[in-house]
Parts: structure tokens; C-alpha cells; sequence
């Protein structure tokens, strides 16, 4: 194990780093310090050249509850700089993170799910936007997010009402891309981790970054901030290796 904080954990493994939120007691509760503990993994996945994805999980059956609402009165929403809630919901990261999600993912910690790439759930865990009934609005990308993940009036229900969204009901909404057994969330995550690291890491990066910088727009705009992204690609290396990789029926050996 690499780095040991009371309130996080960090694990590389071979190009993947494991970052756990560490606060079972409250359903890894977002305080200052977690959310400062996060913000410092995030930054090290984004300069590390060793890492190519990251995962993200918590510690004692949950996922996470959101905010620590014991510390709101005293330390505020816990965003990081204009990175957002733990340094994620606003960052823009380049490279891939995913969800591995047990138990409950509410409030904020539904909030970082939404933020994350992809998401492995157990058949166990459920989702929640609880926060009107808290006097809340969920900020820090649940209403924004949300609508485009799933039916309008669905995602509606669950901001205007609090319900609860089971994990395998997501699923068939196509909100969770692996529903697993209970206990087997990480497994299929870093099982995830693994087919996305198996590819050109620079393919995998602008990839995400067209995906990202083109959202909303129209067609014809889209293209425009895609291709200078995007066509820098088709003379890599990578790109060669890939072809002559398909026409060599091997598997490409990329460098790292």
C-alpha cells in the first residue's frame, strides 16, 4: 500500500491507482480533510506517467453519503480551488476514473459517481439526490448531469423527490455499466480498468477530451473542436503500431 491517510487510502497497481475513501463511521461523509486527501490523489493520477485510470471506492460497505453535514455549518461545501466538490465534480480530469460502488452513493457521493467515466455497482447499492430534503440543491453536478444520463422524467423524480434509485434499476438504464454481486464491485471496476489500459493511453486521452469538449454542441461545432484534437492522432506511432497490430493479427505493442 502506498499512501495510508486516516480519512483515505491510495493503491497503485500496475498503471491503476486505488483511491478509497477511508470514513466508514459516517458512509465516507465528505469533510475538509477527505475532500483535500482526494483532491491530492486526483492530481497525482492526472501527473503520474506511470498511471493511465483511476478507481475510486469506499471503505465499509458505502460508497458514499455526500457531504459531512456535522461540518457544514463550520467548514462549508467541501470543494477543492474551482476543481469542486473533493476535487473531481468540476476538474475535467484527462484521464479515466471509475466508480466502484457499494451500498449507498448519495447526495454528493452520487455526485461523484456522476463524475466518474463508468461505473460498477453491486446489485445491493442504491443511488440518491437527496438534498431537497435537506434545503439543498444538489450543485455539484446532479442536476446537471443527471437529465442526460437518464429518462428526464425519471432523473426529475429523483431530484424533486428524494427517491432512491436501486443499483439494478440504474443498470437497465444504462447508468451502471457492470451490476455485480454485493462485495464484487471493485473486482469488476479494476476488471475495467484493465480493458481500458490494454489500448493507446494517448487514444484513450483524446478520446475522453473530444468527448468532453464537444457535449451540447451542435454538429458542425463539434467537429471543428474535435479535429485538432483528434487528427494529430492518425499520424502516432500508436496509430502505425495499431494497423500493423490488425493486420499482423497480434495483439499492438504499445509504448508506455
Amino acid at each position: 500500500m502506498d499512501l495510508q491517510d486516516p480519512v483515505m487510502v491510495t493503491e497503485p497497481r500496475a498503471g491503476v491507482l486505488l483511491i478509497t475513501l477511508n470514513r466508514p463511521h459516517v458512509r465516507n461523509a465528505i469533510d475538509r480533510s477527505l475532500a483535500e486527501a482526494m483532491d491530492a490523489a486526483l492530481t497525482r493520477l492526472e501527473t503520474d506517467p506511470a498511471l493511465a485510470v483511476g478507481i475510486l471506492t469506499g471503505e465499509g460497505g458505502h460508497f458514499c453519503s455526500g457531504m459531512d453535514l456535522k461540518a457544514f455549518p463550520a467548514e462549508g461545501v467541501p470543494v477543492v480551488a474551482d476543481r469542486g466538490l473533493a476535487g473531481l465534480t468540476r476538474s475535467g480530469l484527462r484521464k479515466p476514473l471509475i466508480a466502484a460502488v457499494e451500498g449507498a452513493a448519495v447526495a454528493g457521493g452520487f455526485e461523484l459517481a456522476l463524475a466518474c467515466d463508468l461505473i460498477a455497482a453491486a446489485d445491493t447499492a442504491f443511488f440518491a439526490l437527496p438534498e431537497v430534503a435537506r434545503g439543498l440543491v444538489a450543485a455539484e453536478g446532479g442536476a446537471i448531469r443527471l437529465p442526460g444520463r437518464l429518462p428526464y422524467h425519471v432523473a426529475m423524480e429523483l431530484l424533486l423527490t428524494a427517491a432512491p434509485l436501486p443499483a439494478p434499476e440504474a443498470a437497465r438504464y444504462g447508468l451502471v455499466n457492470r451490476l455485480t454481486r454485493e462485495g464484487e464491485a471493485l473486482d469488476a471496476a479494476l476488471a475495467l480498468a484493465d480493458r481500458v489500459q490494454a489500448h493507446s493511453r494517448d487514444a484513450v486521452l483524446v478520446t475522453k477530451q473530444v468527448v468532453q469538449d464537444t457535449r451540447g454542441l451542435d454538429d458542425l461545432t463539434a467537429y471543428a473542436v474535435q479535429d485538432p484534437l483528434s487528427s494529430p492522432v492518425f499520424t502516432t506511432d500508436a496509430a502505425t503500431e495499431g494497423a500493423h497490430a490488425f493486420t499482423e493479427k497480434r495483439s499492438p505493442a504499445w509504448q508506455r
